[in-house]
């Protein structure tokens, strides 16, 4: 048995569930200054504005296996009046069913949160990915609502959002960028910590069952070995070592 990661997004996210119904090019800076902007990312069918989610979750798979298969069966029965007046049964249409309950359950899984992805907001749609329409001079009021909305996530910290009209990715070839938004070392740990913590708080209610996280284990991969958490936990680190990657630079 397993609860898929899409169930789990759904329900780490649910405060948001149905605004993106809403979303349309003319209100996408509230969608974009929200956890679920930054964090849970969204399409916008009608204008192909986007964000990708720096957020990968694997499927919560069960581990005790405490499964109770049943097989159930029943029958009715038909009464039939004979010439005579007696009368004779008989059995009527079979049907057959079964279900499996749980007892005591235990989840492991597994996710990652991409520092790339999570650091650049693309305002261009040089390379279509842009997250919502930008104008001559826009940029930076973007910026700075964005850089406010994340202080208001922990107020005692001086996160700083940038905009340039021309951040390029870090390696390439032509150097060709992207007009967009930057977050530096302390807006995206304060992004990281907050993912982090509604994880650890996550909780579902659902039919006749429910589960809650009980234990997160994180690992501030310094090295370029995907989900290193999952081969040697005891080759982690719990705490960060170094500032985040920045991927990108301003020409």
């Amino acid at each position: 048995m397993y609860i898929s990661q899409n169930c789990i997004r759904h329900h780490l996210f649910k405060d948001h569930s149905y605004d993106l119904h809403y979303a349309n090019s003319n209100n996408l800076l509230r969608v974009l200054n929200s956890i679920t902007g930054l964090i849970r990312g969204y399409v916008v069918p009608a204008s192909q504005y986007k964000r990708t989610s720096p957020l990968l979750l694997e499927d919560f798979i069960e581990q005790k296996g405490n499964a109770n298969f049943e097989q159930f069966s029943s029958y009715s029965v038909e009464e039939i009046e004979n010439p005579d007046g007696t009368k004779d049964y008989k059995r009527g249409e079979n049907s057959i069913f079964s279900k499996t309950t749980y007892g005591d359950t235990e989840y492991l899984a597994y996710g990652s949160i991409s520092i790339e992805q999570l650091q650049f907001i693309s305002l261009d749609r040089k390379f279509d990915r842009a997250t919502m329409p930008e104008r001559d001079g826009e940029g930076n009021n973007i910026a700075k609502a964005m850089q406010e909305f994340i202080k208001s996530i922990d107020p005692d910290r001086n996160p700083k959002a940038e905009f340039h009209t021309n951040y390029v990715r870090g390696g390439t070839i032509f150097e060709e960028g992207e007009r967009g938004i930057l977050l530096d070392n302390e807006a995206i740990d304060i992004l990281v910590k907050e993912t982090l913590r509604m994880i650890e708080e996550l909780s579902i209610r659902q039919a006749k069952g429910y589960m809650y996280v009980d234990n997160l284990l994180v690992d501030y991969n310094d090295s370029n070995k995907m989900m290193r958490i999952k081969r040697n936990s005891a080759g982690i680190n719990e705490e960060p070592k170094s500032p985040y990657a920045i991927y990108f630079y301003a020409k």
